[in-house]
Parts: C-alpha cells; structure tokens; sequence
C-alpha cells in the first residue's frame, strides 16, 4: 500500500491507517482485524486513551507485540477518565499529560509512541503548557512526533502559530468538506490532514441509507437535512455507481487532496476491513469523477469556534 508523509516528520504511513475505536472488547476479534491489516500493508494504527477507557490500548498493544517496531502507532491524549465517576473531563494541563503518557504506554507495553495527538481542544486552553508538555516528552524520547484531534479552526490556527504540530485529525468527507477550507493553510505550514470519518458512519459505505439513525432521519446530518441526504446518496449512486463502489468513491475522494496523509476508517470485521483496503488500492479519481462528486455535495464551512 502506497505511504505518504505526515507533515516534514520521519513518518511515512499508510494511505489507509486503522481506526482502532471500533476494534471491540473481544481480544481474539480485534487481533484478528489488527492481523490482516498489517498482511495487507497497513502500518499505522490509531487508538486513544479513551476508547474503552483504556482497554483499546491495552488490546492494542497485544496485538502488536511482535511488530512493534513496523508500524505507526498514534494515540491520544487530553480526556481525564479515571477522577470521573461517569464519562470523563477535558485536562489539556502539562502535568496531567505528562503522567497520562505514561499510562498509555504502560497499557500499550511500548517504549515510545510515534505520534501523540491532542484529543480536541478550546481557545480557553492553556496553549504554552500545553506545547510545552508535548515538546519536553519528544525530547525524552517518549514522543517521535505529536499533533492534534480537532475540527475547531481557533484551535488549528493557535498550534499552527504557536507548536511543531505535524498533523491535525478531523472529520472529513464527501458528507462533510468543511476541512477543504482549511487545506491552504495547512499545507502553507506543512501539516498532514490525518482524515477520520471518511466513510460518515456507514452513510457512504455499501449500506449507505440503511446505516441513516433515528436521529438522522429527523434532524439530519451537519446541514443536510434528510431529505437532502437521501437526494446526495442516490445521485453519487445512480450517476457512479456503475463504475465504482460507495466505498471506493468516499475514500478515493478524500484521499485525492494532498494535504490527506491518510484515511482512517474504523473495522469492526475482517470483512469491513477488506472492503475498505480494496477501496484504496483501486485506481484513484479522475478529475471528471472529482468534479462530478464536489458537483453534488455542498462545500459547507465551520461557522463556529472560528476566531
């Protein structure tokens, strides 16, 4: 599988990484899909401390023991669960990231993570110590790289400004373009899109409609309304899905824009996973297919958390 850099960092990964969230409570299953993403050439993999409350992590880290040293593993960070009785609350603090890198490679049984992201964020954020903690713990080797997990332009513009950022992960696809706003700017500060969501929750997967919620079906999804949904879907399908799969049009779309490092779709089967490694090793986009997919869907933009 073709590798692209992320950002000016020593990090060549996979076009297609695997979203570790869906992975499942269940250690044979999800070693099972880690497996035969890495037969099939995938070498980055994405968790976060707070899937599962931890045990993605250490579920992760079963599975990738005898490899450790082949992959990209990228983890997350920022969401403080264990002082919480229910859920878990935002601490962006140094010293608290400082301490919760430990335990993330503690449950991963690693040495190092190679990149270390920042899982959301606000402009009311303590931005130096934030930086800080990130810098010191790349310097004491724990750290190869960090980036962050958010959609909030703010938020992108003050670590463009202010860190060595070398990604930014957000929610991007044919359903939702908002991101492409932003694509400029990234690139001006050589900074990778790490791409989740490609597939909008099943909506652009084979299923399509049949993945539509209850709660879709009454208010939507971003801003189309359901109605618009149904209308977008059935026009990418009748109109190219003689050529190309569902799938194959959502992440060869998204990772037609250079500033995407890659694509990462979650799996919950081996099956799923297939599915989706056949997407992107198929040809990619000509540019009428480009054209005709921007043609019907709307170019939307973050109205919020913009300054």
């Amino acid at each position: 599988m073709e590798k692209r850099q992320i950002g000016t960092s020593d990090l060549f990964v996979s076009k297609m990484g695997l979203g570790c969230m869906s992975l499942g409570t269940e250690e044979s299953a999800a070693k099972e899909i880690v497996q035969h993403a890495l037969e099939n050439g995938i070498n980055y993999l994405d968790t976060a401390d707070l899937y599962d409350f931890g045990q993605n992590e250490e579920i992760v880290g079963k599975a990738i023991r005898e490899v450790r040293d082949d992959i990209i593993l990228a983890t997350k960070v920022g969401n403080r669960f264990y002082d919480v009785e229910d859920g878990w609350r935002w601490d962006p603090s140094k010293s608290y990231i400082k301490s919760a890198v430990k335990d993330s490679l503690s449950r991963l049984k690693v040495d190092y993570i190679d990149l270390y992201q920042l899982h959301g964020g606000t402009i009311e954020d303590h931005f130096d110590e934030t930086i800080e903690a990130f810098e010191e713990l790349k310097s004491e080797g724990l750290i190869r790289h960090y980036g962050i997990s958010s959609i909030r332009p703010n938020v992108i513009k003050r670590f463009l400004k202010s860190s060595s950022i070398e990604s930014v992960m957000m929610q991007y696809s044919l359903l939702d373009r908002r991101p492409e706003e932003w694509m400029d700017l990234l690139a001006e500060n050589k900074v990778s899109i790490v791409a989740r969501g490609p597939l909008a929750k099943g909506l652009l997967s084979e299923k399509m409609l049949s993945k539509a919620s209850a709660k879709m079906k009454e208010s939507g999804y971003l801003d189309y309304s359901y109605q618009e949904l149904q209308e977008t879907i059935e026009s990418i399908h009748s109109k190219m899905g003689n050529q190309r799969k569902m799938n194959e049009l959502a992440l060869q779309f998204t990772l037609s824009h250079q500033s995407v490092a890659a694509v990462v779709p979650g799996a919950s089967s081996v099956q799923q996973l297939q599915e989706n490694i056949d997407a992107v090793n198929a040809s990619p986009l000509s540019t009428e297919e480009l054209d005709m997919l921007k043609h019907l869907t709307k170019l939307s933009r973050y109205e919020q958390h913009r300054d």
